[in-house]
């Protein structure tokens, strides 16, 4: 019994933890005296001023970013399911290779190529005498919009593809031998079976474009999450941010019981067409100009994606007129990895305690933590700061003497308290499927000679879950790296990161000095997404 009350005990110390942005935001609304008057009319001046500009740019931006991710996603899951063709075993991996170049770094690199003085602009006025710009200005909300749909396609992809490997290639091949052409066959079979799937990939893909920070600055937009950074840092009103951010949870949230009703649908979709699922059907052989349609399916996002932006990228590194910063490079890198390794190994050890805890104690107070955990990644990382920063001041306010805002501005733990409210959903994941791999009769077992408690999670639990942890500590590891809100105002003083680095290159235009710490972004990004297509081709093989 006293050790079910400490566990219990400090399972609600690290809900707190995990909640307090949550419940700073949310108490932001509800202040007292003269704050509430105050909070009421900036509310009012928000809703006269900037909130419309927000709304309806965020909703634009949503709109044209879920148009471009069902397009590209399942236009391609598509081709590589229920299409034969050359070079589609290559493809099937190779589209997954955006989700290696953070959205950011994309704006980054189009910018450059494509700006007045870029070498695209300037190539063609030399070639036809005309002085004005040639191609149209991609800083708006539809470049972002362009930016966001190349990078975030992957989610809606991997989703509809395994939707249609699992589920379509039967019914399609019993709808073939019914008579139905192949148009009707994709119309009417594939996609209806492929929606709750395509539904959550747009969910999760919506996720990461609510959270942007990166592109929408970059780019000049008025989405929600710019406005939290200029009410907090420029006008210095921290119940504005709030509110805001609040806002922007409520969205979220909406998008995470999208997300998680789809998958829902999904896994009912899949248990009922399991059981009369026979062999695998082939997929069509195409032949001429059907080939060559599927090529250019296939090659568009890859090349939009990730070859172009590296390879605009690469042009200054290979140039001779930008100076690269190569031994300010290494202090940068250090920053980052530092970063990374410590939140990735915290983040992993609290996600292996969960685990394990809900694993030996499946009470409602356990499944209740560990379900707030999972959703910590869909919260943005600018939530996460002001939700930090709010109760930072509550306590300076009333306290001077007290130093919470050291600790948590002057310091790492600041910054490491974000990353693990929003990465510890990452570890929990890959650990939790590595213990619904491990037979609850083997527990027993281990009891009856003798192993139990920590002992069982050392002797026995730990060998089968090496792989998983690993798993989670590198893709813990990448996120962290590339997580820019949080860092770019958390951070200590003159501990900038390779994300931070290239965002204030790339904002003082200095954009060729900014390809450095991008490219490296890019190539810690690609060690995930390699292992993940690995794990693909195994399955597929």
């Amino acid at each position: 019994m006293p050790q079910t009350r400490l566990r219990h005990f400090l399972l609600l110390l690290f809900t707190v933890a995990l909640m307090l942005p949550v419940l700073a935001l949310l108490g932001a609304w509800w202040p007292a005296g003269a704050a509430e008057a105050q909070a009421l009319d900036i509310l009012r001046a928000m809703a006269a001023t900037v909130l419309p500009d927000y709304l309806a740019t965020t909703l634009w931006l949503c709109a044209l970013v879920t148009a471009g991710v069902i397009v590209l996603g399942l236009s391609t899951a598509a081709a590589v399911t229920l299409f034969d063709f050359p070079g589609r075993r290559v493809f099937e991996w190779a589209l997954l290779l955006p989700l290696a170049v953070p959205a950011y770094v994309v704006a980054y690199a189009y910018t450059d190529f494509l700006q007045y003085s870029g070498p695209l602009q300037t190539g063609l006025r030399a070639a036809t005498g005309w002085e004005g710009r040639v191609f149209p200005e991609i800083r708006n909300t539809a470049g972002a919009a362009w930016v966001m749909s190349f990078t975030l396609y992957p989610y809606v992809y991997l989703l509809a593809r395994a939707a249609l490997a699992e589920r379509a290639s039967h019914l399609m091949e019993a709808a073939r031998l019914l008579g139905a052409p192949l148009t009707r066959r994709i119309r009417e079979v594939a996609l209806p079976l492929a929606r709750p799937a395509v539904a959550a990939g747009v969910a999760l893909a919506l996720m990461e474009t609510l959270a942007d920070f990166g592109v929408a600055s970059y780019f000049g937009i008025q989405t929600f999450t710019a406005g939290i950074y200029k009410a907090w840092l420029a006008m210095d009103n921290r119940i504005a941010a709030a509110q805001l951010a609040t806002l922007l949870l409520g969205f979220v949230a909406l998008l995470l019981w999208l997300e998680h009703r789809s998958r829902a649908r999904l896994r009912f979709v899949s248990a009922r067409l399991g059981r009369a699922a026979g062999a695998e059907a082939q997929p069509v052989r195409l032949r001429g100009w059907q080939r060559a349609a599927a090529w250019a399916v296939c090659l568009l996002p890859i090349l939009m994606g990730f070859v172009a932006p590296v390879l605009f990228m690469l042009r200054p590194l290979v140039g001779e007129s930008t100076e690269l910063p190569w031994e300010r490079f290494w202090g940068w890198a250090g920053h980052s990895v530092r970063l990374g390794l410590l939140a990735s190994v915290l983040a992993v050890g609290l996600a292996l305690l969960l685990a394990y805890a809900l694993r030996r104690l499946p009470d409602a107070l356990t499944r209740a933590v560990v379900w707030l955990a999972s959703l910590g990644y869909a919260v943005p990382g600018a939530v996460v700061v002001v939700g930090l920063l709010l109760p930072v001041g509550w306590v300076q306010a009333r306290w001077p003497q007290a130093g919470p805002a050291y600790w948590v501005t002057a310091t790492s733990l600041g910054l490491i308290w974000a990353y693990l409210v929003r990465f510890v959903a990452v570890a929990l994941q890959s650990v939790q499927s590595g213990y619904a791999r491990i037979p609850a009769n083997l527990d027993d077992s281990a009891r009856l000679l003798g192993s139990g408690g920590w002992g069982l999670l050392r002797r026995v639990h730990w060998p089968l879950l090496r792989r998983p942890v690993m798993a989670a500590t590198l893709l813990v590891f990448v996120d962290v790296m590339k997580e820019l809100p949080a860092t770019l105002v958390l951070r200590p003083f003159d501990s900038d990161t390779l994300a931070v680095v290239a965002y204030q290159l790339a904002r003082d235009e200095r954009l060729g000095e900014a390809a450095l710490p991008a490219l490296a972004l890019v190539l810690v990004g690609l060690i995930p997404v390699l292992l993940l297509s690995r794990t693909l081709r195994s399955k597929g093989s």
